[in-house]
């Protein structure tokens, strides 16, 4: 097993077979991401890109769900410390950019539930694999803070800015079938089959012409790429909002199962 997989403490890493390198979230039962997690989500494309065996990056979740996103410790301390405002945003903007920059194609395996940075991983892949009865969920909004993650440089440009705008404003959620009915994602399969898919997906791309693969990945990333100021803006306004009094009552709804009551 190579050097750099001993780094990381949240992360699980296997080679599933040659060429592909599964990166996995296994960190409790609903696979939360904190403050660790957070950064290496940001730090490990680099670490792929980086990696001479590594042809492909696969990335699937462990237990019942991809990931249920921040943890609500993190989010807690985002409204109340500046610092981590500071350092989150700088891992969120990492993440994105450098899974758009990694040279090797990423293809992701979602089930059960994928929120937050989860989210972002499952659709800033390359190819993005879901189970039918996924449910996608970007809960920016009812949190109370602008949907910076990823929405803002992907989701207009695979489903349409109408969709994207329903989506995002109103957190609908999304059903594997719906998201690749409106093109959010590439393939909506069984759950029973994803993970066979996803590695069947990815060990095609794996015995695939190296550079026609990575400079096909290139050239397309550049529609990503020119929508780096918008999304430069929305990740900073998300920040921005974590330090006003509406995620304070987002937090509070989540933790006691209601609605949030916004400007009461």
């Amino acid at each position: 097993m190579a050097e750099w997989f001993e780094s990381y403490e949240r992360l699980r890493f296997s080679r599933s077979s040659p060429g592909v390198v599964e990166i996995i979230l296994d960190t409790g039962p609903v696979n939360a991401v904190d403050a660790t997690t957070h950064d290496e989500l940001a730090q490990v494309w680099r670490d792929v890109d980086a990696d001479s065996d590594a042809r492909v990056a696969l990335i699937r979740g462990e237990g019942r769900v991809f990931s249920a996103g921040g943890d609500l410790d993190l989010i807690e301390r985002l409204g109340d410390d500046f610092e981590t405002r500071v350092r989150v945003w700088h891992e969120a903007r990492e993440l994105v950019y450098n899974m758009i920059d990694c040279s090797k194609p990423i293809v992701s395996a979602v089930h059960g539930a994928a929120v937050g940075a989860g989210l972002a991983c499952a659709l800033l892949a390359d190819i993005s694999i879901v189970a039918r009865d996924v449910r996608l969920i970007d809960g920016h909004t009812r949190l109370g803070v602008a949907a910076g993650d990823h929405a803002a440089i992907v989701w207009p440009l695979l489903c349409g800015m109408a969709k994207a705008k329903y989506y995002l404003l109103l957190c609908e959620e999304i059903s594997g079938d719906e998201a690749e009915r409106i093109g959010l994602v590439s393939k909506a399969v069984d759950a029973d089959v994803l993970l066979d898919e996803a590695r069947s997906v990815a060990q095609r791309l794996a015995d695939g012409s190296p550079t026609a693969i990575r400079w096909t990945k290139l050239a397309l990333n550049n529609w990503l790429r020119a929508m780096g100021p918008t999304f430069d803006a929305s990740i900073s306004l998300e920040i921005l909002g974590f330090g006003g009094p509406d995620v304070k009552e987002g937090v509070a709804a989540i933790r006691e199962r209601r609605p949030p009551r916004f400007g009461e």
